[in-house]
């Protein structure tokens, strides 16, 4: 165990080797209950939500999700979140642990009079349960067909006698659900779900090491308050052709062109890098890492680094000095694990 976000969270349960390659080939059981979620609601929810969110959300059909960031008039990101469309005039927002307080108190005060907000994090419960056979084995649990969702939407579906939010979406790049319900059913729920012998819990390292195979960012690590999503997302959900909060901050950043891109880089061993080490061409500084770790499906280390625009395309090699020694390392296009399930039937 240990602290994140302001919780006291599990790290491993049988190791995070076991956990992540279990998740890769069966399903594992995420408890991801430190996670924020705020309802909107009322005729001005969604034009509130498009003055402030990057994505588009008017287009969101009943049951789609999407992914965006939360920024600030000067266009730094104070969160990357999920929007969900419930209803005609109701939505749902799904935020960082860390920012949540944060997040309430910046929506607040911009929403309409109208616009209902309700902070809801502390009664609801979120479970992630992820792999191939997540689907087979959530049905096992609940006795129930589940509803046949495309990837990033949601249905309200009754398991284990709770209506539960159930979302087709995950952090770790396989087929999987994440459940929103009521807290006071959260013990009840992990029980029964660890119960069945295709489900075994997972912590927050191999949820890691998964995220990082993906190349998804963390907020903290590769998105914080002091800089845009630019150099992260290249201009990926983030939608210009609408007016949000931080627009005309992040237009004259595009026009400037942004000066350090995320990228991937690969290692040619299973010495892994970490947050901070420089990034080097040669000798000169050209970047630092935001995550590193071992690649377990890939058998070498990867990283995510923010690097000179100039030295941010594949192929290119770099160094990373780590721990009083240079690691060599290429740049490699996103992500670095490429037989993730997510997108599959199941």
């Amino acid at each position: 165990m240990a602290p994140f976000g302001g919780w006291d969270m599990p790290i491993q349960y049988e190791g995070i080797l076991a956990e992540h390659q279990q998740t890769r080939s069966a399903c594992s059981l995420f408890d991801i209950c430190h996670m924020g979620e705020f309802l909107l609601m009322g005729k001005d929810a969604a034009g509130d939500l498009e003055r402030m969110l990057t994505q588009r959300i008017s287009t969101l059909a009943v049951g789609q999700c999407r992914y965006g960031y939360l920024l600030n008039e000067d266009s730094c990101v104070l969160d990357d979140l999920t929007c969900y469309r419930l209803g005609e005039d109701r939505y749902y927002l799904v935020v960082n642990a860390a920012t949540t307080g944060r997040d309430a108190a910046w929506i607040r005060e911009r929403i309409s009079p109208d616009t209902l907000f309700e902070d809801v994090s502390e009664i609801t419960a979120k479970l992630d349960v992820q792999g191939p056979s997540s689907r087979a084995g959530l049905e096992r649990v609940a006795g129930c067909v589940l509803p046949d969702l495309k990837y990033f939407h949601a249905a309200q579906v009754k398991l284990l006698g709770t209506e539960c939010l159930v979302s087709r979406t995950g952090y770790t790049g396989e087929w999987g659900y994440e459940l929103y319900f009521p807290a006071t059913e959260a013990v009840r729920f992990w029980k029964a779900l660890v119960a069945d012998e295709g489900i075994r819990p997972a912590g927050l390292g191999a949820r890691d090491t998964l995220r990082l195979e993906m190349g998804y960012p963390l907020y903290g690590h590769e998105l914080f308050e002091d800089r845009s999503p630019l150099g992260a997302s290249h201009g990926l959900f983030v939608d210009f052709t609408k007016t949000f909060i931080g627009r005309e901050a992040l237009l004259r950043e595009k026009d400037a062109g942004s000066r350090k891109h995320l990228v991937g880089l690969r290692l040619e061993t299973k010495s892994a890098a970490r947050a901070d080490d420089v990034v080097r061409l040669v000798d000169a500084p050209v970047g630092y890492v935001t995550s590193g770790s071992l690649a377990p499906s890939l058998g070498v280390a990867v990283a995510l680094a923010y690097v000179d625009a100039e030295v941010s395309t594949p192929k290119q090699e770099l160094t990373i000095e780590t721990r009083g020694r240079r690691l060599a390392a290429e740049v490699v296009e996103l992500p670095f694990y490429r037989e993730g399930t997510a997108r599959k039937a199941r």
